[in-house]
């Protein structure tokens, strides 16, 4: 398709007419349309027009002066748009779809609902939640940037000039404000951006908290309704209830009698404190549901290079038919999809590096869930949609493990008693996946937690299985194609309880730690542990890695125990509850425990 053309506009409108502003609906979908073809001085000429279909073209930006004031819907669904900060020209906008645009995340979601006033829908979705979150972010943002700017003028000499000042400040701003998810950086910094260059040249002249473009007041009317629905619904950022006299670190001279402050000789307990409470996986949305149980979650790795000492601070949790991304800072769900009629057991992280039609590159993170449908779903998270699914097995798989030197290899451990390692691929330009099938391990029981052998990753499995742990050579180069285990650790005689290791994870690259509950052994040396009355067990055994001799036989006394606050949910406490999965991410800065009663808790380190 060439240029756009006065008889293609005619054609394409409605209703039918001779002129080109009488035309009110304007359908250019499927024309395989190039940015370039949008020429201004023609569409211009769309004085009445009040929706427009650019749906399923090429387009990577929009042009900013396309000059139609009147319109009120626009649907740019899969095409290759980059950026939408074009979208501010449209200021009646109310509905708006951008479904397909893989290049687009939640950041852009945010820019949107900040740059157009009147929005009521994005992407067939009620648009007041995300208003309500831009809101929050935005005057937390002010606020900060307010406060540095304070530090920064006390610390100037008399003599600097102000043109430089203000520039100056700008920068320091950039560099310094902070708030948020590391996947709402760019929104952030957006932001941050522009109300620094406005406090600098006011003069410091305070910014307006809300600093949000003014609905009109019956927009703002029709959509307070919908923001408490929102809320009632997904309970995104308002969490459970917690008594205050429970908001404190239990250590164990107050809980556990006679037991040390800490292990001989080891650090001083981590001083944690309940964050948030939420009820994010909810079946049909109900506010009442404390019987989903919830059954995995990982904190996204970082992803960024050159970034010494950085960690995530999102984690994904899956349970029920739901998946939810989470960050702990702020207690926003980032993300959720939702698979009706699946039950999620685990999640795992992978990022790849992409290369667009134009030949630009792109770090994706992808996480791939999967659970009692033996499917695997590949989810593009910042984009907010499932990019690929994987039919691993017959039945349920109980978990997930990405390999930590290829990014694209993934394994996966199913009721059937195998693991099988998959080559998920690079996406195409339709951004689907082809994964294809490297190995198949059989083991002994169902295998019910992966880790790779930290010192030689490429080369040895390691899982934690109903009968105990085993072993696998995975390498591919060996001509078998489907293998046994090479080595089977047994831990105990007794019954299947006391022989199941569910929890398993390196401590260091020579010591592995596994247990028969709920729990993480950490890369740091802090074994975590869930019990059956909502309270986290955390036991420091760094002490005991530095040890020449094999450490003591007898039972090791935790360093610190983190007691259930019992929240409330619907006007009455949460008390006793099983702790599924507690997991930390690799600053050990936040703590997330799941519960069989679908509450995600976050802690966080004091």
């Amino acid at each position: 398709m060439g240029p756009l053309t006065v008889r293609v506009l005619l054609e394409r409108g409605q209703p039918k007419s001779d002129r080109l502003g009488r035309i009110r609906s304007l359908d250019l979908s499927g024309m395989e349309l190039l940015s370039e073809h949008l020429d201004p001085k023609l569409l211009c000429r769309l004085t009445q027009l009040q929706e427009l279909d650019l749906s399923n073209n090429q387009l990577e930006v929009l042009p900013t002066n396309l000059g139609l004031s009147h319109l009120r819907i626009l649907r740019c669904a899969n095409n290759q748009l980059g950026d939408v900060t074009a979208l501010c020209q449209f200021l009646k906008l109310e509905e708006l779809s951008l479904e397909g645009n893989p290049f687009l995340t939640v950041n852009d979601n945010l820019k949107v609902s900040f740059l157009l006033p009147k929005l009521r829908k994005i992407n067939g979705k009620d648009a007041s939640l995300t208003c309500s979150q831009v809101e929050n972010l935005n005057r937390e943002l002010t606020n900060r940037v307010t406060a540095h700017w304070e530090k920064f003028i006390a610390a100037l000499g008399p003599e600097e000039k102000a043109e430089k000042v203000q520039a100056d400040f700008v920068k320091s701003a950039i560099r310094h404000v902070h708030y948020g998810p590391e996947s709402l950086s760019e929104f952030t910094q957006w932001r941050v951006q522009m109300i620094s260059e406005e406090l600098a040249a006011s003069g410091g002249t305070r910014v307006s908290a809300a600093n949000i473009p003014e609905k009109t007041p019956g927009v703002a009317a029709a959509s307070r309704p919908r923001v408490r629905l929102a809320a009632m619904k997904r309970l995104v950022d308002v969490p459970l209830k917690l008594s205050p006299t429970k908001r404190m670190c239990v250590s164990l001279p107050d809980q556990v009698e006679g037991g040390p402050a800490g292990l001989s000789g080891s650090q001083p307990a981590l001083q944690m404190e309940p964050l948030y409470f939420l009820q994010c996986h909810s079946r049909n949305n109900s506010p009442q549901d404390l019987k989903t149980q919830l059954w995995a979650c990982a904190f996204e790795p970082t992803w960024e290079e050159g970034r010494s000492g950085a960690t995530s601070q999102t984690v994904a949790t899956c349970g029920g038919e739901a998946v939810c991304v989470i960050d702990c800072q702020t207690g926003i769900v980032l993300h959720k999809y939702k698979a009706p009629g699946e039950e999620f057991f685990s999640v795992a992280w992978t990022a790849l590096t992409v290369v667009t039609q134009a030949g630009h590159k792109k770090r994706w993170s992808v996480l791939a869930a999967a659970g009692l449908r033996g499917q695997v779903r590949l989810l593009h998270v910042r984009a907010g949609f499932c990019c690929g699914v994987i039919r691993a097995h017959k039945k349920a798989i109980a978990t997930l493990c990405f390999s930590p030197t290829h990014e694209t290899h993934l394994f996966t451990a199913s009721y059937d008693k195998r693991i099988i390692l998959w080559d998920i691929g690079m996406p195409n330009h339709d951004y689907e996946f082809q994964a294809s099938q490297l190995l198949t391990l059989d083991s002994t029981s169902i295998p019910l937690r992966l880790c790779p052998v930290a010192s030689c990753p490429d080369t040895h499995l390691l899982a934690g299985c109903e009968g105990g742990c085993c072993c696998w050579d995975v390498r591919l180069d060996q001509p078998q194609k489907r293998r046994g285990c090479e080595v089977e650790f047994v831990f105990c005689e007794g019954s299947a309880s006391t022989r199941r290791v569910d929890g398993l994870a390196f401590v260091n690259e020579d010591v592995v730690g596994s247990t028969a509950d709920p729990s993480y052994p950490t890369d740091q040396g802090i074994v975590l542990c869930g019990d059956e009355e909502g309270s986290v067990w955390v036991y420091d055994v760094r002490h005991l890695l530095k040890q020449l001799s094999p450490p003591p036989a007898a039972p090791q006394a935790p360093t610190q125990i983190l007691k259930w606050p019992q929240p409330g949910a619907g006007g009455q406490p949460v008390t006793k509850t099983m702790v599924n999965m507690v997991v930390a991410n690799a600053a050990f800065t936040y703590l997330a425990a799941l519960t069989d009663s679908n509450i995600v808790a976050i802690w966080r380190r004091c």
